[in-house]
C-alpha cells in the first residue's frame, strides 16, 4: 500500500460535494485522515462563490495514473464536474493527486508533488496538519516551513463541518446524505462588505 494525499475543492454546493467525494474516495482507497476544511476566496474570479478546500490522506494500491484517471476523475464525473479550458470556472468538485509517497514525477498530465502546494496556503496547511514531519519530495522543503510562509493569509477553518466529515467518513457508519450538512458550514464572504 502506498501513502498518498488528495486535495478536494468545491464552490458549487461545496458542503454536499466535498462530503460525497470523500464517501466515494473511501470506497476506492483506505481513507486515513481528513484535514480541516477551509473556506477560501476564489482565485481568478472574485465574483464566484467561495471554495471549500481540504486534503485527504489515503492508502492505495493504484498507480498515480490509475488513481488520477480511474478513481479521482471518475468521482469528479459522478459529481457532475465539467472540465473546460477555463481554469477558474466554478466546479462541483476538484480532486487532485498532490503527493504519492516519496515519488517525484512529471509527465504530460501528472506532476507530483503538485506545484500548487507551494502556492496555495490551504494545501500547505492541510498537509502540515496531516503529516507535520513531511518534506516535499524532490525539494526537501519541510511542510511546516512552507505552512509558516502562509501565516496570516485568510482561510476560514470550518471546524464543525470538518468534524462531521471525519465522523462520517473515518470514524462512523454511513449517515443520510442530508444528515447535518449545512449546520456549522457557513462560509463568510471574504470579498468585502
Amino acid at each position: 500500500m502506498t501513502r498518498a494525499f488528495v486535495s478536494l475543492g468545491s464552490n458549487i454546493r461545496p458542503a454536499e460535494n466535498i462530503k460525497k467525494a470523500l464517501h466515494l474516495l473511501a470506497q476506492k482507497a483506505r481513507l486515513i485522515a481528513v484535514s480541516t476544511v477551509y473556506c477560501t476566496a476564489p482565485e481568478g474570479r472574485l465574483e464566484q462563490p467561495s471554495y471549500y478546500n481540504c486534503a485527504a490522506e489515503i492508502e492505495t494500491e493504484a498507480s498515480p495514473a490509475e488513481l488520477k484517471h480511474s478513481v479521482l476523475r471518475h468521482i469528479e464525473g459522478n459529481l457532475g464536474r465539467m472540465r473546460s479550458e477555463d481554469k477558474y470556472a466554478p466546479r462541483t468538485i476538484d480532486l487532485d493527486l498532490i503527493l504519492y509517497d516519496d515519488l517525484v514525477l512529471e509527465t504530460e498530465d501528472i506532476t507530483i508533488p503538485d506545484p500548487e502546494i507551494e502556492r496555495r496556503s490551504f494545501l500547505a496547511a492541510a498537509l502540515c496538519e496531516l503529516a507535520p514531519e513531511l518534506r516535499l519530495p524532490g525539494s526537501g522543503i519541510p511542510i511546516r516551513e512552507l505552512a509558516l510562509r502562509f501565516r496570516g493569509q485568510e482561510m476560514n477553518p470550518l471546524r464543525e463541518f470538518t468534524e462531521l466529515l471525519r465522523k462520517e467518513t473515518i470514524h462512523g457508519p454511513e449517515h443520510e446524505e442530508d444528515d447535518g450538512v449545512g449546520e456549522g458550514t457557513a462560509c463568510r464572504d471574504r470579498r468585502g462588505p
